[in-house]
């Protein structure tokens, strides 16, 4: 009996030491799994390196975009279609840049810039009116010393013509400005001609002291109409209230007019549009970028279209 129990001791002990040296393998491999989870962690210290990847957006924040600009131009009244067109161009070369045109006689443009109006580029359709606006000009032509533009910036960039055009079916069979002086001294036609303040008008004076005709007479006998710019002219003669007028060729060829004839150098001069910057321009710098733009082969392109000759 004493035996058996001592055999059933042995076989618990044996038991026991077995199952103690199993839980013992078993920790230390849980032990050692831990420990190869612990260099996991280092992995993560690779997303460290993508912290330079927000670097590539402060190269955006330096590109900046131009401020706006409102440019006024002040031009004459002849170049109304063309300046409009490439209006619509020159957004494409600087789209920060909105065009603002007033269009009159070059007379009236010149006297609202002497009165303060706001104005950046001037364009006139005579050299005469430049003149008065600018301190370098001849004292005789300037006789009130204006200082008004940057004669740094005054360039011609367009000739012109004067041209004699007669309304549809041309009532009065008039081919010539011959035939226009053998018809005024008869008083048998209706002429329209600009105001002595508006450069086509000062043309039309010259074509008539060319030919010995005197104004005053003619007026007086009732045989010309005026119109305070070259579009008011036009108009006369588009919608036929007149025999013939005197307008650019321009004009002509944007309203689908006949021209009969055209005048030569010696009748009244070259017909220059000259163009500047206003020393009061608070865009001195958008304004030369634009002058500079009207002197481009596009410009000329557009211009040449209407019978312009582009002087640069």
């Amino acid at each position: 009996m004493k035996k058996n129990l001592a055999w059933v001791l042995v076989i618990v002990l044996l038991l026991g030491m077995a199952s103690g040296c199993a839980a013992g393998k078993a920790a230390s491999d849980t032990t050692a799994a831990a420990e190869t989870t612990t260099a996991a962690p280092e992995t993560t210290t690779a997303a460290e390196t993508t912290t330079a990847a927000p670097e590539t957006t402060t190269a955006a924040e330096t590109t900046t975009t131009a401020a706006p600009v409102e440019l006024v131009v002040f031009a004459a009244a002849s170049m109304t279609e063309t300046l409009n067109q490439l209006a619509e161009t020159y957004q494409t070369v600087a789209p920060n840049v909105k065009l603002t045109f007033t269009f009159d006689s070059s007379g009236t443009l010149k006297t609202q810039i002497e009165q303060g109006a706001a104005c950046d580029v001037f364009i006139s359709a005579a050299q005469k009116q430049m003149n008065q606006l600018d301190i370098t000009a001849d004292k005789k032509v300037n006789t009130d010393g204006l200082d008004f533009i940057d004669p740094d910036t005054r360039v011609n960039i367009l000739e012109n013509k004067v041209a004699l055009c007669v309304p549809e079916k041309n009532p009065k069979n008039i081919k010539s400005f011959d035939d226009l002086k053998k018809h005024l001294q008869a008083g048998d036609i209706l002429m329209a001609m600009g105001n002595a303040d508006v450069p086509v008008g000062q043309y039309t004076q010259k074509i008539l002291t060319y030919f010995g005709l005197d104004e005053k007479k003619l007026a007086d006998a009732g045989v010309l109409t005026y119109g305070s710019n070259v579009k008011e002219v036009t108009t006369q003669i588009t919608e036929g209230t007149v025999d013939c007028g005197v307008i650019y060729q321009t004009d002509a060829y944007s309203a689908k007019l006949t021209v009969v004839d055209t005048a030569t150098k010696d009748m009244c001069g070259q017909v220059i549009y000259p163009a500047a910057v206003l020393k009061a321009s608070k865009h001195a710098e958008e304004a030369k970028a634009f002058l500079d733009f009207l002197q481009t082969p596009e410009a000329a392109e557009v211009f040449e279209k209407v019978g312009f000759t582009a002087l640069s």
